[in-house]
């Protein structure tokens, strides 16, 4: 049911909205936004075997315009914003776009997805703007595997944040990639870091996106396999977070342990009938799914002067009516990268 509310302060005038849903029946309140596409690492899941150039300057928002699609879908229901990349840090100002949002909109629920190479001098700030849990990408504790997936020798760099960031008091997540030939043989690990530190481990199968990809079946690892391998090391009890903003993991609590397991099988088991996000990629498109190579540009809207948030917020509801089922466009694949855009183009 439409609700009569002024979220558009720059109006002056109440907006009649509608909260954000889909033709399937699903609300939107979680916004994944990337503020850029520059990375410092060269993951191999996240980018193709080819080199690829960066998203022109120019064409990336600005703070403000990122800023200003928030406090849209804020006024559209929208209570979950995660900043992501490419790295967030590899963009100079990110800190301040932080506190900015905070600022604005302090009941949003705040979180960051980072791969913690640049992150330990920015805890502080992180724990002061009230960000919730901030996820890392951690796909190996052994350094040489680390630095065959990433392209880099930075493990001890994001160790030392994820020290930093437990002694701050701030939630850890640490996701990662599960890749058979590659880190299929750590598991151990994986467990003994939930078992021994207050932190949710996640794994996520890797999944055969943009052109390019290096996926292979020979590298799939199904959650249900590593699930199996786990509880031949620990006893793992459903844990199950609840709430419209929890994500897509299925978490475990791990008897005796102080962490949690968790376990995102996009491919194996998808979880398409309870997704409530949506993207904001770094150069203005919004993007309903993760598979579907369909944007709604708002780069061009954002920056026409007179054009007021009314009109924006008509093309993002829209486009939310529009959002596919993901399983449906894997189940069409055959064999074809799922989508034609990097992650590192889409945000993580």
């Amino acid at each position: 049911m439409a609700t009569s509310i002024n979220p558009f302060p720059s109006l002056g005038n109440s907006v009649t909205l509608s909260p954000l849903h889909d033709a399937h029946g699903r609300n939107v309140r979680y916004l994944r936004l990337s503020v850029t596409d520059r990375c410092n690492l060269h993951c191999l899941y996240c980018r193709s075997v080819e080199q690829r150039d960066f998203i022109p300057h120019e064409n990336i928002l600005r703070y403000e315009e990122m800023a200003r699609v928030v406090r849209i879908v804020h006024g559209m229901g929208v209570r979950k914003v995660r900043l992501t990349g490419g790295e967030p840090f590899a963009r100079k100002g990110c800190d301040d776009f932080l506190a900015m949002l905070h600022k604005r909109h302090d009941d949003l629920d705040l979180r960051l997805t980072t791969n913690a190479t640049l992150l330990e001098p920015h805890i502080p700030l992180l724990r002061r703007v009230g960000v919730s849990v901030v996820n890392i990408s951690l796909d190996s504790f052994d350094r040489a595997t680390f630095a065959r997936v990433t392209g880099h020798d930075l493990l001890p760099a994001v160790l030392a944040a994820v020290d930093g960031l437990l002694k701050a008091g701030l939630r850890v997540k640490i996701n990662a990639v599960a890749l058979r030939g590659v880190n299929d043989g750590q598991l151990d690990d994986f467990v003994h870091a939930a078992r021994t530190l207050p932190v949710d481990v996640r794994f996520i199968e890797f999944m055969p996106m943009g052109s390019g990809t290096r996926w292979d079946e020979r590298h799939f690892w199904p959650a249900d396999q590593i699930r199996a391998g786990a509880e031949r090391l620990v006893r793992l009890l459903p844990d199950d977070d609840g709430g419209d903003t929890s994500g897509p993991a299925r978490m475990f609590r791990i008897v005796g342990g102080k962490g949690r397991l968790g376990f995102i099988s996009p491919l194996s088991n998808h979880f398409c009938a309870t997704c409530n996000r949506l993207r904001l990629t770094s150069d203005g498109n919004v993007r309903t799914c993760l598979f579907a190579d369909k944007e709604y540009a708002l780069r061009g809207m954002l920056r026409t002067p007179g054009l007021d948030d009314s009109h924006i917020a008509r093309t993002i509801s829209r486009a939310c009516r529009l959002k596919p089922v993901g399983a449906e466009l894997l189940a069409a694949r055959q064999g074809a990268a799922v989508a034609a855009k990097h992650m590192v183009g889409i945000g993580g």
